[in-house]
């Protein structure tokens, strides 16, 4: 092997050791050694070390017991012109590197202020954006998609490109294929991160952009998730090196690409991958190592910038792959920006704004319909009907209604709501889209970056047709797109969207969820809560109010490996709050251990998660003995204190509170709305436009126990927005909720 390169490994190893000692001592000086010491939210100890030798380490004075072992696995500096012909000291080196990183990250916890931002994503402001270790809830949300196939790999990048132009290139080529893109190190001073920053690029865990650190020990950081990887999810034992160290070769396809010049330092952690099978790919004129052994292929490629920029970075990402031996499957969709399911995470803030639909702003909806004849579907036609963004100012809003005709020998009703519900993934798959909700309630937005690149509403039936065809080929032959913009075609489309989801939801009502064994999950926003799961059941609609027990039976048709799943009830653990060991033990498979069971019939005792795509979100009002209702619509205040966005806020992202829970509106007229807590009866507040969107089905869910006229009962926002205000219209009225036992 490479003179140069074993020799400043193992040079770049003894200084990071050297730093490493200084920091310890300092620590021990500080704080002592019986001071705790962890990445914070972690149950993995040092990680890479853990998974290495199966000592845990919790204290400032055990960090000793890293140190001891480093000093162990450190090999001599070898002499000048040694010939070196086995990597063995050169991976030595490389592992004494990651554990001595390991303490110097470590001790930086104890830092005050603590130089990482503990969120999921990066602050838009400021200057502490690096977010350093990943704590269990982003490794469990993020690490199963290493396992699962949704994210093929991950690209450590070290260093700074050459511009920033460049920067943002070679991030959004490794996003479009779907890698995480773990940011480290700097090159003269500067990081790619800062690069993108500079650039406006959004960066976090959503947007699968995470800046670990400017520290090149913040390396670390990457290796230990994917040690952790193998331990959560590949059944490897902590201390079995061995068995880890092969997992990462076979499974988690990780390589580094080092820009910029490389020191020491950057060649010992290098070594470090090399160990996990992870090969590095530098912009800069370096000997390589090309004979197979640890990695997969050849373990360094050099691609030196001697040669023009325009031919080096182009064919970097695709030269890491092949080296890698990645396998990545691109969804080709003709638009101006990049694709992919990266993007999904991605935020838009009301100053990068271009233009929105819908929401409490516009009309809007989106109605996915099943055409008998093959003639009256033109496949790959996208029709607008109205103005386009580029003819509007800056922070413009425009109607939008989206039809999307399908026709298909296998297509049934039945599948309609399950590919509708898809366009919230498809649309905001595009680079600079953001979309939420559905059928008509759905909200979506451009940014000025994707409107300057060319993306416009027309686009949208691009992507729609493409992806549709894409994973729905077995069922659409043939999809044509209509876009309107004009509020009066928007609101005509509109009614007829409307009386199609009532007949979907007509279709649903005369089930029961006794009269079924099984059940649906949906995981459909993982991308945004990672933690939540749906349990679809034929009385309990998904909470987007997309998605019936019917849907997702189809969809699981369609698409086995889909978002929905069958689960098995299994045994009943309480009939009244809805609770099986079956959905329980799936539960806590599909939330990766965060959640351990859920009431379907609960608001109080074990809720279901919510994502953030409800219809509704039901409140605890203590003071009334009863709950409240808001719907999306509804931009006032509410009994709580809180308007819909600030309670979607608090409980959304895949939370479990008692006393709060988000739901479908066709939940509220279930006869196992709530049924623990009291069922209907408890409704004492609904904004009007929720009042009489529900009225009907509500009324007569309420007549069949002998109450007229419920729903006038039920206090709105003309009466008050506080406990107090609607306490007398309720006693005026006779509200059952007055005379019920206390909810909590």
């Amino acid at each position: 092997m490479s003179k140069l390169i074993a020799s400043a490994a193992i040079r770049g190893a003894h200084k990071v050791s050297d730093r490493a000692e200084k920091q310890l001592q300092l620590a021990l000086e500080t704080h002592g050694e019986d001071q705790r010491v962890e990445f914070p939210n972690t149950a993995y100890y040092m990680p890479i070390f853990y998974a290495m030798t199966g000592e845990k380490v919790e204290t400032v004075g055990e960090l000793q017991l890293i140190m001891d072992r480093v000093k162990r696995l450190l090999p001599p500096v070898p002499a000048e012109n040694m010939w070196m012909p086995y990597l063995g000291h050169t991976l030595d080196a490389g592992m004494a590197t990651l554990f001595a990183g390991e303490v110097i990250e470590a001790v930086k916890y104890l830092q005050d202020p603590v130089p990482y931002h503990l969120e999921d994503n990066c602050p838009f402001d400021g200057d502490d954006f690096w977010l350093g270790a990943a704590n269990d809830i982003i490794f469990r949300a993020r690490g199963i998609e290493f396992v699962d196939g949704t994210a093929p790999g991950f690209a450590a990048i070290v260093g700074a490109a050459p511009t920033n132009e460049i920067a943002v290139e070679i991030a959004r080529e490794l996003q479009e294929k779907n890698l995480y893109i773990f940011l480290i190190g700097s090159s003269d001073g500067t990081s790619m991160a800062e690069q993108l920053r500079e650039e406006g690029v959004q960066m976090g865990w959503d947007s699968r952009l995470v800046p670990f650190g400017k520290d090149i020990t913040s390396a670390v950081f990457a290796v230990g998730f994917a040690s952790r990887v193998a331990m959560a999810f590949g059944g490897v034992q902590p201390g079995d090196f061995r068995r880890n160290l092969i997992y990462n070769k076979n499974r988690t396809f990780a390589f580094v690409m080092a820009l910029g010049e490389l020191d020491d330092e950057k060649y010992a952690h290098a070594a470090g991958a090399i160990n996990f099978g992870f090969p590095a790919i530098v912009d800069t004129d370096i000997p390589e190592i090309l004979p197979t052994g640890v990695c997969t292929y050849e373990h360094v490629v050099s691609m030196p910038k001697q040669v023009d920029q325009e031919q080096i970075y182009p064919d970097i990402v695709s030269k890491a792959i092949e080296v890698r031996g990645l396998k990545v499957e691109i969804a080709e969709v003709p638009i101006p920006v990049s694709f992919g399911p990266a993007f999904e995470g991605e935020l838009i803030r009301r100053d990068s704004l271009h233009a929105e639909f819908g929401g409490q702003r516009t009309p809007s909806f989106e109605y996915l319909r099943m055409m008998d004849r093959s003639e009256d579907v033109t496949d790959g036609e996208v029709e607008l009907i109205g103005p386009d963004i580029d003819e509007l100012e800056p922070g413009a809003q425009l109607p939008l209604g989206i039809v999307v005709d399908v026709y298909g020998r296998d297509m049934q009703e039945d599948f309609e709501p399950v590919l509708e519900r898809m366009i919230h993934s498809y649309i905001n798959q595009a680079s600079g889209t953001w979309h939420q909700g559905q059928r008509d309630i759905n909200w979506m937005r451009i940014s000025k970056d994707a409107a300057d690149n060319g993306l416009k509403v027309k686009h949208f039936g691009d992507i729609l047709h493409a992806r549709l065809h894409q994973e729905y080929g077995a069922v659409a032959d043939k999809i044509q797109v209509k876009l309107l913009t004009e509020e009066e075609d928007v609101l005509k489309w509109r009614e007829e969207a409307r009386k199609a989801y009532d007949l979907r939801d007509e279709r649903i009502m005369g089930m029961t969820d006794e009269s079924v064994d099984t059940y649906y999950s949906c995981t459909l926003c993982q991308s945004f809560a990672p933690n939540h799961v749906c349990i679809i059941t034929p009385e309990r609609s998904g909470l987007c109010g997309g998605y019936t027990w019917l849907d997702a039976k189809a969809n699981y048709q369609i698409i086995p490996t889909g978002p929905n799943q069958p689960v098995d009830k299994g045994d009943t653990i309480d009939e009244n709050y809805g609770q099986w060991l079956g959905v329980n033990e799936y539960l806590a498979e599909a939330s990766r251990g965060n959640l351990e069971r859920f009431s379907a019939y609960s608001m109080i005792m074990d809720p279901m998660t919510s994502c953030g795509c409800f219809e509704c979100i039901s409140v605890l009002l203590p003071l009334t003995n009863g709950i409240m209702i808001v719907s999306r619509e509804h931009s006032g205040m509410t009994p709580s204190g809180m308007k819909f966005s600030t309670l979607a806020g608090q409980i959304g992202g895949g939370l479990q509170m008692p006393g709060f829970v988000g739901h479908s509106k066709l939940y509220i007229s279930s006869k196992k709305f709530i049924r623990a807590d009291g069922g209907y009866q408890r409704i004492v507040w609904m904004p009007k436009i929720l009042k009489d969107e529900v009225r009907e089905r509500l009324n007569e869910r309420a007549r069949q126990d002998g109450i007229e006229d419920f729903v006038s009962m039920i206090a709105d926002e003309d009466v008050g927005t506080t406990e107090e205000e609607i306490m007398e219209f309720l006693q005026e009225a006779g509200h059952p909720a007055l005379e019920k036992e206390p909810m909590m």
